[in-house]
């Protein structure tokens, strides 16, 4: 595993993941959210994105985080592995209440400075709606790449594989 691709809903753990895996395996880590927003919340273009990701993703060793669907293909097509946290969206919709009561007024260690945790509503309705919207088109540009996913459907399946390939 040299170039690793982390995917999945909001708040299943992708971040979290990806600094652990990163630390693990010496990886250098890129959370999509950091290549997106400036500070303030302000959203980079999608010609910046595209030339960040393609510096990045040209290289021999990585793990980024975070799915950013009008990015994957690049992403999908130079990745040896893809681990796709598949959490119920119930799940990952506490775990985002967790991080907003946990981060609230502060900026998480995944995001830009200068962009706190905030209550979001239009946030909250993309997670909520997951499964009918943002899953099938992810499901529609995985096809193809089914030999390199490796999909978790709990946190436990996610840990006891950590459990086999850590160092």
């Amino acid at each position: 595993m040299q170039r690793i691709l982390i995917i999945g809903p909001c708040g299943a753990g992708k971040s979290t993941l990806a600094a652990e895996l990163g630390s693990r395996l010496g990886l250098p880590v890129f959370h999509m959210d950091q290549l997106n927003w400036r500070p303030g919340w302000v959203e980079s273009s999608k010609d910046e994105i595209s030339t960040k990701l393609a510096e990045i993703v040209a290289g021999d060793r990585w793990l980024i985080d975070g799915n950013y669907g009008g990015t994957l293909a690049p992403r999908l097509a130079r990745a040896d592995t893809i681990l796709y946290l598949d959490y119920p969206i119930r799940l990952c919709f506490a775990r985002v209440l967790k991080r907003i009561r946990t981060y609230r007024g502060r900026t998480r260690p995944d995001m830009t400075d200068g962009c706190p945790e905030r209550l979001d509503l239009g946030f909250l309705i993309y997670l909520l709606r997951w499964n009918s919207g943002p899953r099938p088109r992810t499901e529609a540009v995985l096809r193809g790449h089914e030999q390199k996913i490796i999909r978790f459907r709990s946190p436990l399946q996610l840990k006891d594989w950590m459990d086999l390939n850590g160092k």
